[in-house]
């Protein structure tokens, strides 16, 4: 036991690699995290929509985007991104791991937000778009005021599940060989873990990431326990105009409208 007590909690092994943790580690873990879920949220959002369309040319493409990136390991898919588009494209995106690190997990996690929002949006019930097409709304209108915002809020605990998910996997940036100045948790962890040749650093930067990840699981139960509405919802194949696929459950007229602010 004292050997396991050595070997994976030698608190002064853990001391000295702390201050590096938090100052360094933690910064460019959040910053890679962070970064990758809003540009990933922006671009999700446009996947789901090109998924709803009516349209096979908007359709398939966002289809095909989502297998591709959903269906690759996401050390693949970094790896392609953060050493091919050096070895493509330098004069344009130099040779810095670090963007190009957040341009992989951005595309990664676009592929699963997208589902994510286009699953929220298709469970919004049918009447929601309806009642604001009897308001005179456009399309577009409905969508944006009324079935997209209410869609975004169902599916809150995945997309904090989502980001949980970004924490983790951006610790794979460090295949791209990062600058010292920019290794993240598990990066600096592991080096000092080779460098003291004892792996308390290591468990440290773990016990880092559960602080990150821990709160916020706790949030997605949260969140889903404000959220859940016991309804039960049923698909259906109705349309929705010209343009996007309508929200296809439990039709009702009395169904009243909710539009985003009110």
């Amino acid at each position: 036991m004292n050997g396991v007590g050595d070997t994976f909690f030698d608190w002064q092994h853990i001391r000295d690699v702390l201050p590096e943790l938090i100052g360094t580690g933690l910064a460019n873990t959040l910053i890679l995290a962070v970064s990758s879920a809003l540009i990933g949220t922006v671009l999700g959002l446009g996947l789901a929509m090109m998924g709803l369309s009516r349209r096979r040319w908007l359709r398939w493409p966002a289809r095909v985007y989502t297998d591709i990136f959903r269906g690759l390991p996401a050390i693949v898919t970094i790896l392609l991104i953060g050493q091919g588009l050096v070895i493509v494209a330098r004069p344009v995106v130099g040779t810095d791991p670090y963007p190009l690190g957040i341009l992989a997990l951005s595309l990664i996690a676009s592929a699963y937000i997208g589902e994510i929002f286009r699953s929220g949006i298709q469970s919004v019930e049918a009447g929601q778009f309806e009642a604001g097409r009897a308001l005179g709304m456009s399309h577009l209108a409905t969508m944006r005021k009324v079935v997209v915002p209410q869609g975004i809020r169902r599916v809150l605990p995945a997309l904090v599940n989502q980001f949980i998910t970004l924490v983790k996997e951006s610790s794979l940036v460090y295949f791209l060989g990062l600058l010292v100045d920019q290794r993240d948790l598990f990066r600096i962890g592991q080096d000092a873990a080779a460098n003291s040749g004892n792996l308390s650093p290591l468990v440290a930067a773990g016990l880092v990431y559960l602080l990150i990840t821990v709160p916020l699981t706790h949030l997605v139960n949260h969140i889903d326990r404000r959220l859940r509405t016991g309804r039960e919802v049923r698909g259906g194949d109705d349309d929705l105009g010209d343009d996007f696929d309508e929200p296809t459950v439990d039709r009702r007229a009395d169904s009243p409208v909710r539009v985003a602010g009110s």
